[in-house]
Parts: C-alpha cells; structure tokens; sequence
C-alpha cells in the first residue's frame, strides 16, 4: 500500500505541476501524460474503465464537484482544477487527490519547458515543485483587473479551506477513536470559513478494492465505527461556496453544485496505527 500510495502521490504532483496544468493546457492532455506516467512506473490507472469511467483521472473544474471526465476545453488563468489520481501497482490502489489554480504561479515559465507536457519520463524531475506541497502558497501578485484579483483571491481562500479539511480530518484519526470524528472535524473547518461540506460523496477504504468500507463521511454524523489498527481509507472532503447541494450530468458520472458555486477538494489515504495514524500518499 505504501508503494502504491507514493507513487499515486508522485503522479498526482506531476499533474498539479504548474509547467502541466497551465493556462492553455487542457485535461485531455493532462488524463494522457499521467496514463502513460503510470504504465512507465508499472502501474495502471485505477479509474481507467472502471465502472465505465472513460478516462484514467478525474479532472474537475471550476463548479465540478467531482468525477469530471477529462475533455479538450483549454484551461484558463483563474480555473479551480481538482485531480483526482489513482493507480494500480503491486495488486493494490493508491489514491489522492487536490486542488490547483490554474495560472497562479508567477514564478514559473510555462512556455520554456513544453517537454513536461509530453513525456511521461518528464514526471520525475519536470518541475521544482514536485514533492513539497507547494499548492496552498499563493505566487501571482499582477493582476489586470480588480475582477480578477478577486477571483484569485476567493479561489486561494476556497482551496486553502479546503487542505484544512482534509488535515483536520486525517488529525482526527486515531486507534480507538471513531469515524465519526472526521466528519465532525472537517465540518468545523468548513463552518469556520462559512463553507458547506458535500454530503453524498464519501471517503472510502481501498487495498485491493478500489472502493470498499468503511465509508467516511466529510460532514457531522452518528456513525459509530470504532478505528482499529490496520484500516486503510481515503479522507477526501469536497468543500463548497455555497450549497452542497449537487446534481449529476447524464453522462452518469459529472457532479456539479446545484447553484453554481465553486468546489475544491483535498485527499490523503490514511492508515490507522498502534498509536496514531500514518499518511500514505506522501511524496
């Protein structure tokens, strides 16, 4: 598991690199380099054909809350971009997930490395960035309109409540304690910034399966599971400006808020110890 997780982590930062998801770029692109990233490191990518995804990582957008299917819409300064990425190695999954903003990073040059968008090879050493989690710093400070800067601005707070939540759920882990913390956690990180906490999607255990129990949820609940040494689940909570409430496309698999507000989300698969808990999808 950890091996799989690490490399599900490395793939992940590999498509959050500013040099790949660029203003320009669009997530078709980026579904294509993190496949072939996969099948070069001996892996497979878990969403691909499963359950009919067509696709091998979720890419969604702006109001997309999550289970977007990579397309060819070109990325724009400003999109809120959530990937969720995935592999199989080893005869287990790895599984995360975050939230970039697309164009955020003054300090990169996107034109001068386009080797980073076409080789698979590239992930190991394409961008500074790779291995510190570097997506909740804000770089851009020039700004073309006062429009715009509010966009950034409301973006970095939107994703930055979003880490929060996933780090206060992973805190609330630990041997003995119950599952119904995280939720109860996350939801506090949500209210504290006036957000709301999706309901329907959940956190979920994962080994050989993909998708088994338990199932986490992101918000307060009644569940009362006890947390033993051994579990193994993802904490991967889809923060909401305004309702929760969402809708799927009839592609049966694109979630959407209801009223149109932006969504990020943030994902670590965890697992309990003797005495506390461990991060898998670390770099």
């Amino acid at each position: 598991m950890r091996t799989a997780a690490k490399l599900a982590r490395k793939l992940l930062d590999y498509a959050c690199s500013p040099s790949v998801a660029c203003v320009g770029s669009t997530t078709e692109q980026i579904d294509n380099l993190i496949r072939d990233a996969a099948l070069v490191n001996g892996a497979y990518p878990s969403p691909l054909n499963y359950m009919g995804f067509p696709k091998s990582l979720c890419s969604s957008i702006n109001e997309v809350v999550c289970h977007g299917i990579p397309d060819t819409r070109p990325l724009e300064s400003g999109d809120i971009v959530s990937f969720d990425v995935s592999c199989y190695v080893g005869g287990v999954h790895g599984d995360n997930c975050a939230t970039v903003i697309v164009g955020d990073a003054d300090d990169v040059d996107n034109n001068d490395d386009d080797q980073n968008k076409q080789s698979a090879t590239a992930m190991e050493d394409s961008s500074p960035y790779l291995n510190r989690d570097w997506r909740s710093i804000p770089y851009k400070t020039k700004f073309d309109s006062d429009e715009e800067a509010e966009r950034f601005a409301t973006a970095r707070r939107l994703v930055q409540a979003a880490i929060e939540s996933r780090d206060e759920g992973v805190k609330a882990c630990r041997p003995g304690g119950c599952l119904s913390d995280i939720g109860r956690a996350i939801h506090a990180v949500a209210d504290a910034y006036g957000y709301d906490t999706v309901r329907h999607y959940r956190g979920h255990g994962i080994s050989s399966d993909f998708h088994c129990a338990p199932f986490v949820k992101h918000f307060r609940n009644e569940e009362k599971m006890q947390l033993l040494p051994g579990m193994i689940f993802t904490i991967e909570p889809m923060i909401t400006e305004g309702t929760a409430e969402c809708h799927e496309w009839d592609d049966d698999w694109t979630v959407l808020t209801k009223d149109g507000g932006r969504a990020a989300q943030f994902e670590h698969t965890v697992l309990i110890t003797e005495t506390g808990v461990e991060v898998l999808t670390v770099p």
